[in-house]
């Protein structure tokens, strides 16, 4: 009976993060559209409801309308246009209170049953603030785009997206925990070089954010060359150095091609040396994948369906990793 019920709860943690999964992808979607600016305030009790009334949406037209976006890019635009990028971020709010709600309710439930031992209650309840907090963290990254500049910061941006993965894997990890106990795969694989994989993933997915935050895939749109250079000029154009790999679009369009392929080399010797083993072959092929629809977005100037399926393409790299390290380390 207790393995029965910690299948279930292991199962239960997949479903969340599942819908943390849409959740991303759907946070990206509202970015490459510019929908993520439309909302100017937040209500994270009462936003439950969105504009019911043609005096409700008028008034949230207006104070659209102070913003820097409406200023700046959709100036003139039209009510009916106006609510055509309202929908998708409120769609995206909405979501992250229904994760909370999917989450924090069948918590108690297990809890108040006592099908969670009281060593795992503290850490499934401290998903539970990382969840919250996430959403709080996703608020500061939108404001950062509703004062001079319709654009958020790339810095904002690549935390709230960061934070996103950890919290994902987190579930993932937990999920496996409560469903298998035990990974099968320990003293067979490397785990010094599973953890390096994933770390990898993680700084080559975060690179990635930055690059989305500063519209830097718009430029460079060849493959492997940029400018018809291995090496483009000007990648420490900007002074201190350092900034160079944060604002600087050449640069951070290069560091993440540079880690993009190292993960790609990386995991096919990674596979050629564990080849008998099926975690690491899905490891191998996702990676491919994610390598091909990535150069694929570049070289056709990111279009939106193909940055979003990159995106989601991320999150598989990452959960695959992530398995792979719970089998090697658990």
């Amino acid at each position: 009976m207790r393995l029965k019920r910690e299948r279930i709860i292991g199962l239960w943690l997949f479903g969340v993060a599942m819908m943390v999964f849409f959740m991303v992808v759907l946070g990206g979607l509202t970015r490459l559209t510019g929908s993520g600016l439309s909302m100017v305030d937040w209500k994270p009790v009462t936003g439950w409801l969105p504009p019911l009334s043609l005096e409700e949406w008028q008034r949230v037209f207006e104070l659209y309308k102070q913003s820097p976006q409406y200023e700046k890019v959709n100036f003139g635009m039209s009510l009916e246009e106006f609510r055509n990028i309202f929908w998708l971020e409120f769609l995206h709010r909405l979501w992250g209170r229904i994760i909370g709600l999917a989450f924090g309710l069948p918590l108690v439930f297990f809890i108040l049953r006592g099908w969670v031992s009281k060593q795992m209650i503290l850490p499934l309840c401290g998903l539970f603030v990382l969840g919250g907090a996430q959403g709080v963290l996703g608020w500061y990254m939108v404001k950062s785009g509703l004062v001079d500049i319709p654009e958020v910061s790339q810095y904002r941006l690549a935390a709230h997206l960061g934070f996103a993965f950890v919290l994902y894997a987190a579930l993932i990890w937990t999920g496996l925990k409560f469903y298998k106990g035990k990974g099968s795969l320990s003293g067979l694989v490397c785990s010094k070089k599973s953890l390096l994989l994933l770390g990898l993933s993680y700084v080559t997915i975060f690179a990635g954010a930055l690059v989305a935050g500063l519209d830097a895939g718009l430029t460079y749109n060849t493959f492997p060359l940029m400018d018809g250079e291995l090496i483009p000029t000007g990648l420490y154009d900007q002074g201190p150095w350092y900034l160079n790999h944060f604002e600087n679009i050449t640069t951070v369009q290069f560091q993440h091609r540079v880690l993009a392929i190292a993960l790609l080399v990386l995991s096919i010797v990674f596979y050629l040396k564990n080849k008998e083993i099926p975690i690491v072959k899905i490891c191998a092929l996702v990676v491919c994948l994610q390598a091909v629809i990535g150069i694929a977005t570049l070289l056709m100037v990111v279009p939106i369906s193909l940055a979003s399926l990159h995106q989601a393409g991320g999150l598989l790299v990452f959960t695959a990793f992530t398995w792979l390290n719970f089998e090697v380390r658990s």
